[in-house]
């Protein structure tokens, strides 16, 4: 298979995060917390559940959770809806949590990034970057 134009890149981004599973599940599918760290939604941890995220760029990108295994995994479609294929992206979004001695090895993946999307897949992979800080400063208020 030599077919460039069907493989689809992915943004991997792998922590070691001093909380345990529990708690970094609350920020991952609570909606005020996603808030906090993520974009504004209307989240909801049930599977078939439609929801928004509206990033502060204006943007507004179209999911629907499609894995819940609570404190585990947690897996949702991340599409964003545009006229130029460059952005045009429909990918999914894979939370995995694994419990360590000193809190959690949280892991995300984003797949679906095809090789005309460049500047889509940098964005993803400053952008998570971000949103991983963004998380551990929330994680870090949290009781």
């Amino acid at each position: 298979m030599n077919e460039t134009s069907t493989e689809t890149r992915s943004v991997v981004v792998e922590r070691e995060i001093a909380h345990p599973p529990e708690k970094i599940w609350r920020a991952l599918t609570q909606p005020h917390l996603m808030e906090e760290w993520l974009m504004k939604n209307d989240f909801s941890a049930v599977v078939g559940h439609r929801f928004n995220l509206r990033g502060e760029w204006g943007g507004v990108l179209d999911c629907e959770v499609l894995v819940v295994e609570p404190n585990k995994k947690l897996s949702y479609a991340w599409n964003f809806a545009h006229e130029d294929p460059a952005y045009d992206l429909k990918s999914v979004v894979t939370f995995t949590l694994v419990p360590t001695r000193s809190g959690t090895q949280l892991r995300m993946e984003q797949v679906g990034f095809r090789p005309d999307q460049r500047q889509a897949f940098g964005g993803a992979k400053a952008g998570w970057q971000q949103f991983f800080e963004n998380l551990e400063r929330v994680l870090a208020g949290m009781n």
